[in-house]
């Protein structure tokens, strides 16, 4: 029997499809505001914090030219292993086997036995060298000092890649630094315009002077603009040198200190010439270069090494011959001389030579680099570093002109164009001093990279 009450809440088929209808513009509805705010959480959510310490440190863990540098010492530390190993036995194992006819003879050839027998043979062959009357020592010698220039190249390209960390540090202090004084710019340009544009408004300037200010407005807006863009190849040079293969945007800790006046150039250069991992790597190479040529000197000396070989011949057939015994082993004594190969060794050993010179020659033209280097290094910071105290005054002489034009534009007794002037001198001896700030810090640390001393 029907009962009217269950009847009443039953749902037709196109009520059905109505109420799923309505439920699934809810569920999407309360999705939307849900998207929206994880998305602005995403975008709100703060950057993070690294010091200048901490962004070394992440350069040399993640900056791939360092891993290079890093392999090429370790190949170059196997090179002296490969070079040593002519000091210890080589030890081959060998297995024959051969097949020969009744009464077979050697017709032409190797000259080892006049007959040819059957056999199957296991044994050993040992090699030895004596002495080659320096020549492995000698090239022992130059792969150890090539290694250890590696280890100086690795060094050099840890400065290399600390000073990219550093620039590019500092170009982001910078740039933020300029985009603070772009919105304080727009900020009291704005404020001016308001004035008069609300004097104008009253009959008590005219549209011009409107003009003028929104003109020193728009400015302050493209300076903004111009900021905002030097800001984001900062961010991407800052990733680059930070060996990262995604951009972050970190959030930057400045060091409010400035490092002191750089010293005396001369007592610079000296340290610079002692320190310079460079110079070290080319010093290094070339005593290695000379160690070479001493090794392909001692070519032309005769090579004494020994040999010894035993086994066991499990199986031989002599075909009805002599016997032969079932083991054998022998020792011997063997002798390199050389008498004429066609000039190679002559040549190799001029060759070595000359590229001792090339070495020479490298090495003494770096260190004029250096000094040059450092020298105009110095000149760089030395002359940052006095733009600071200039830059600071000029800030608070043209602060001052600002305050007093304005004072002296409401008096009526100055014209519009003498504030925009103002405000113009301001903002540029404020850009001036944010500049000096940061490149003192960048041709410091430059400076320091110059000297050895960057850590």
């Amino acid at each position: 029997m029907p009962n009217p009450l269950l009847d009443r809440h039953v749902l037709s088929p196109a009520s059905s499809r109505n109420v799923w209808r309505l439920l699934r513009t809810l569920v999407f509805a309360l999705k939307i505001p849900l998207g929206v705010a994880s998305l602005a959480f995403a975008q709100n959510s703060p950057a993070p914090t690294i010091t200048l310490a901490q962004a070394t440190a992440t350069a040399l863990k993640n900056h791939p030219q360092i891993a290079v540098s890093q392999n090429l010492e370790y190949a170059a530390n196997q090179r002296v292993i490969e070079q040593r190993a002519a000091y210890s036995p080589a030890i081959f194992g060998e297995i024959t086997g051969s097949q020969g006819y009744d009464n077979s003879r050697l017709g032409a050839g190797d000259l080892s036995a006049a007959r040819l027998f059957t056999r199957q043979g296991d044994g050993l062959q040992i090699n030895q060298l004596v002495t080659d009357f320096g020549r492995t020592k000698n090239l022992v010698s130059s792969s150890a000092l090539q290694a250890q220039a590696a280890s100086q190249a690795t060094l050099a390209t840890r400065y290399g890649v600390l000073l990219a960390v550093n620039q590019a540090y500092y170009e982001v202090l910078q740039a933020q630094a300029f985009i603070r004084v772009a919105n304080e710019t727009i900020k009291a340009r704005q404020t001016v315009t308001d004035q008069v544009s609300a004097l104008a408004k009253a009959q008590l300037k005219s549209q011009l002077d409107v003009s003028f200010a929104q003109v020193n407005l728009s400015e302050a807006q493209l300076l903004l603009i111009r900021s905002q863009d030097t800001l984001k190849r900062a961010y991407a040079d800052l990733s680059r040198s930070l060996g990262e293969d995604q951009q972050t945007d970190y959030q930057l800790v400045d060091d409010v200190t400035t490092p002191g006046a750089p010293p005396s150039p001369d007592t610079l250069i000296d340290q610079a010439i002692h320190d310079r991992p460079e110079l070290a790597q080319y010093r290094l190479q070339l005593e290695a270069a000379r160690r070479f040529e001493q090794a392909e000197r001692d070519l032309q000396r005769p090579v004494v090494s020994a040999i010894a070989v035993g086994g066991a011949l499990p199986y031989i057939d002599t075909a009805g011959g002599a016997p032969v015994p079932k083991e054998y082993d022998g020792v011997g004594v063997n002798v390199s001389i050389p008498i004429f190969t066609g000039h190679l060794y002559q040549a190799r050993r001029s060759e070595a030579h000359f590229q001792t010179l090339v070495q020479t020659e490298q090495l003494r033209n770096l260190q004029q680099q250096v000094e040059r280097d450092v020298r105009a290094s110095w000149a760089a910071a030395a002359t940052a570093y006095q733009r600071i105290p200039v830059s600071e005054e000029l800030v608070k002489q043209a602060r001052l002109a600002f305050d007093l034009s304005q004072g002296r534009y409401k008096l009526g007794l100055a014209s519009i164009v003498e504030v925009t002037q103002a405000q113009l001198n301001l903002t540029q001896a404020e850009i001036e001093n944010v500049s000096a700030i940061y490149d003192y810090k960048n041709t410091y640390a430059a400076l320091q990279y110059t000297i050895g001393a960057l850590r």
